[in-house]
C-alpha cells in the first residue's frame, strides 16, 4: 500500500513561515546580550552605570542585518549609584554604531520616564519577550519602528529589558514580495495594529476593527475564518496575517 502525502499549502504559508524566521532571528540574536545582562546582574552587589559598559561587546554584536538598534534597560533601581540606567546603540543615523543618550534625571524636563513604555511594561507584566510596534520612536530615530524586548531578571525580580530596534520600511521591504502574492492581505500585532498591507484602506499605523483580534489572539486560538477575513498566527511571533477574499 502506498502512502500519499498531502503537499497542499494554505494561502500566506510562504508569509507566515518567513515572518516567523525573521521574528525568531531577532529573538535569537537577543540571547547572548540576555546572558551577559544576568551574568551582571548576578554578580554581588548591584552594578554601577559604568559597570554596563561591559555589555557593550554583546550589544553591538546585536547590530547589523534589519536590527537598528539594540541594548540594555534597567529597572528603577536595579544599578547601585543611580535609579534609571541604560545602554544602548544604534546604526539608525549613519549606519556607522552610536551610543544613545537621553536624560535620566526625573528632574529635567527632559526626562523621559522609559518604564512606561509598552516594550518596558509589557515583558515586566507578563515575564514574556513582546513585540511593540508599529510606533513612532520619537525616543531615538523618529521612525516607524518595531521593538523587540525580552525580560531581564536577577533571581526571580525584574531588573529589566534586554531589546532590539528594527524599521518598519526594512521589515516591510523584507516581506514585501511574499505577501504581495497572497494578494489582499495585511500583518497586524496582538492589537490589531497593522504593520504591513497591501490593503488601500488598511495603511501601516491603522487598527482592524473587524474581525477584532485582540479578543481573537487573547483566545489562544491559531487561525479564525470569518464572512469577512483570515486571521493565521505567524509561528510563536506575536504577529498575525490577515486576509480577505
Amino acid at each position: 500500500m502506498s502512502t500519499v502525502t498531502d503537499t497542499r499549502t494554505r494561502t500566506g504559508d510562504d508569509v507566515v513561515e518567513q515572518v516567523s524566521s525573521i521574528v525568531e532571528g531577532v529573538f535569537t540574536g537577543l540571547e547572548p546580550l540576555l546572558a551577559a545582562a544576568e551574568a551582571l546582574l548576578a554578580a554581588p552587589g548591584r552594578p554601577t552605570a559604568t559597570d554596563l559598559e561591559r555589555l557593550r561587546p554583546p550589544v553591538l554584536d546585536t547590530l547589523g542585518g534589519l536590527v537598528v538598534g539594540a541594548g540594555f534597560i534597567a529597572a528603577p533601581h536595579a544599578l547601585a549609584d543611580q535609579e534609571f540606567g541604560f545602554e544602548w546603540w544604534t546604526t539608525a543615523f549613519t549606519g556607522t554604531p552610536s551610543q544613545l543618550f537621553i536624560s535620566l534625571d526625573p528632574a529635567s524636563d527632559h526626562f523621559l520616564d522609559y518604564t512606561r513604555q509598552s516594550w518596558f511594561t509589557v515583558p515586566r507584566d507578563t515575564g514574556r519577550r513582546h513585540i511593540t510596534g508599529p510606533y513612532v520612536d520619537y525616543l531615538c530615530t523618529d521612525e516607524y519602528t518595531l521593538t523587540f524586548t525580552i525580560p531581564v531578571r536577577r533571581g526571580r525580580a525584574f531588573a529589566g529589558v534586554v531589546g532590539a530596534d528594527m524599521f518598519v520600511r526594512e521589515f516591510e521591504h523584507a516581506v514585501q514580495p511574499s505577501l504581495d502574492r497572497t494578494a489582499r492581505a495585511a500583518l497586524v500585532n496582538a492589537q490589531g495594529r497593522v504593520i504591513v498591507s497591501t490593503l488601500a484602506r488598511q495603511v501601516t499605523g491603522s487598527v482592524v476593527r473587524e474581525p477584532d483580534v485582540p479578543a481573537w489572539w487573547t483566545s489562544g486560538a491559531e487561525s479564525l475564518t470569518g464572512p469577512r477575513a483570515t486571521l493565521r498566527r505567524c509561528g510563536n511571533a506575536p504577529i498575525a496575517l490577515l486576509t480577505e477574499p
